[in-house]
């Protein structure tokens, strides 16, 4: 007899299990619940540190500078908001994992191999573009942001607004570093492939300076900071899945002989 807790994990449909309209919609509505049920207790332990991780946000704060709240909810829901965001980092790679396990019955046993794989870079990959973007693009774009005009304001900085817009880059950032293995996947279940992306080169270029704008950070010095990285991540996974695709190929032929 299967366990309460077994009953609230979806089950993953094998390859070529027919399923009827009803039953996707079903395992669809379930994962969403499981994914939504996963960032409750990710919250309760980021609301728990809220203060250790406000103050490590805070590190970001340019000199001299200090943070306003401005009503009586405000340093209360501040620390929600944050909580929250970082919840959604904490539990990305479940979020990853199921939808994997609901796009895994369309593809081979193989092919659902690499898939898992991709799940695992990926949350690698998260890791690097919130380090880069900690790292690199937000003292930058803070220090220009903030300083900006500064003889002719009296710059006062909003605790809710700072923390919300310094999270939510974190979070982005995590996420455009994804784009990798959103093309791999692509690639790997013939969506795309190299010779396509290598003529759609310029478009794939101009995609990735929109993406980019659509960022928090909208500053020229951000902006570049962080296109610059997009474009050669981009640049990457076109050569990526050149070499992926043979050996594929490879892989292919030494299993099923060649064609």
């Amino acid at each position: 007899m299967a366990s309460p807790f077994r009953r609230l994990i979806p089950r993953r449909l094998e390859h070529g299990e027919e399923a009827t309209l009803v039953e996707h919609l079903t395992e669809l509505r379930q994962r969403l619940v499981f994914s939504l049920l996963a960032i409750v207790p990710a919250f309760i332990v980021a609301f728990a540190f809220h203060d250790e991780i406000i103050e490590f946000l805070l590190e970001l704060l340019p000199p001299g500078k200090e943070l306003v709240t401005l009503g009586v909810t405000e340093p209360f829901t501040t620390a929600v908001k944050v909580s929250l965001i970082v919840a959604i980092a904490i539990v990305l790679p479940i979020l990853l994992w199921q939808i994997w396990g609901f796009l895994a019955p369309a593809v081979e046993q193989g092919t659902q191999r690499t898939l898992v794989s991709f799940v695992v870079v990926a949350t690698v990959l998260f890791a690097c573009g919130v380090t880069f973007c900690y790292v690199i693009v937000l003292p930058k774009a803070l220090n220009f942001l903030l300083n900006f005009n500064a003889d002719l304001y009296d710059v006062q900085v909003r605790a809710s607004y700072f923390l919300t817009f310094v999270a939510m880059t974190l979070l982005a950032m995590g996420l455009a570093f994804q784009m990798p293995i959103f093309i791999l996947a692509l690639v790997r279940i013939g969506v795309l492939s190299s010779a396509r992306l290598r003529r759609n080169r310029r478009i794939g270029m101009v995609l990735m300076l929109c993406f980019a704008i659509l960022l928090p950070t909208v500053d020229p010095v951000s902006l570049a900071l962080e296109v610059v990285p997009l474009l050669l991540l981009f640049e990457a996974s076109i050569w990526l899945a050149w070499f992926m695709e043979r050996r594929w190929e490879r892989s292919y032929e030494e299993e099923y002989g060649a064609t």
